[in-house]
């Protein structure tokens, strides 16, 4: 493990950013994205906007002749992990393997738990050139788009209901999570590593409303599942970022009126469209939502380092 004092040494022209060149290093940053990585680095930066000058050191810049030249970014996460924003296109491939290698070190330094970051084929660093560096692929996620106002014909109605996800305790949450993530197809390999508590964690640090269109899904006097809807208001759209139902009540098609009303939700809220990931494995939930009129609009790879093996636990 590299030590705090050792980076300069290893890494002479790669250090912490100054706060008084921050806005600077940010602004190349996100010119190395497409506009939706850039809306997600917008939000990410909206998040830091109380941040202490400690929370920054991830910001990483590179100086040529006192100038800053690049710079990369390990933004910090709940739960000791991190995201990783990569530097501009077009950046010397030496440079890159430095931006690369001090980032890295400073992940291990930190004891990063998990340091992950979303590839799209535009992206101005390789996969292989990231897995060079030590990364693993994750998961591999296709995005999709769709109309607000498509509905999934139904043999007869599933009368579903929805409960604030907040009107839980913390602790039922995470068990409703755990039950819907079962035998799930989606990130199969991202739930081995993390825990539920994790997880949760992570839906938080991507929905700035959340829990507000968060909900727990009850049919027949039980809760059955899981539906958390997000906004995203500045794109005209909202964002079906998990849609599950426990283990015994799949293939009973639950889950066709249960995108139907997400799908209602959004609607109602004035959306023309609804966007999701979904696992490239995870044929079945695919299929329902090409039923539905979605189709693939990008792809992203999601890579990262991992850190320790240790897993959060749930609050007893």
């Amino acid at each position: 493990m590299i030590e705090p004092h050792q980076h300069h040494a290893i890494f002479p022209d790669v250090r912490p950013c100054p706060p008084t060149q921050r806005r600077e290093a940010l602004l190349q940053l996100a010119a190395a994205h497409d506009p939706e990585q850039q809306a997600a680095l917008s939000t990410a930066l909206k998040r830091m906007s109380t941040a202490s000058d400690e929370e920054w050191q991830g910001l990483l810049v590179n100086y040529q002749k006192g100038q800053i030249k690049d710079a990369i970014w390990a933004q910090p996460l709940p739960e000791n992990m991190a995201q990783l924003w990569l530097p501009l296109p077009g950046v010397e491939a030496e440079q890159i393997h430095v931006l690369l290698r001090a980032a890295h070190a400073w992940v291990k330094t930190h004891n990063i738990r998990l340091c992950h970051l979303e590839l799209s084929p535009q992206a101005p660093v390789s996969e292989v050139l990231l897995m060079e560096h030590g990364m693993q692929r994750l998961v591999c996620l296709e995005h999709l788009t769709g109309s607000s106002r498509r509905r999934l014909a139904m043999n007869e109605a599933i009368p579903l209901s929805l409960q604030p996800l907040c009107e839980f305790s913390q602790a039922e949450q995470l068990a409703l999570l755990t039950a819907v993530g079962q035998g799930s197809l989606d990130s199969r390999p991202l739930r081995d590593i993390l825990s539920v508590k994790e997880l949760l964690a992570g839906f938080y640090q991507q929905d700035p409303q959340a829990p507000q269109h968060w909900y727990a899904i009850g049919y027949q006097n039980t809760v059955v599942g899981v539906l958390l809807l997000a906004p995203r208001p500045t794109l005209g759209r909202w964002e079906l970022m998990l849609m599950g139902l426990t283990p015994d009540w799949r293939g009973k098609g639950l889950g066709r009126s249960l995108l139907n009303k997400a799908l209602e939700l959004a609607q109602q809220a004035g959306a023309q469209e609804m966007v999701l990931g979904v696992d490239d494995v995870n044929l079945p939930a695919k299929r329902l939502y090409q039923q539905a009129g979605f189709v693939r609009y990008a792809q992203q790879r999601l890579l990262a380092w991992k850190g320790g093996d240790e897993r959060g636990e749930a609050p007893k």
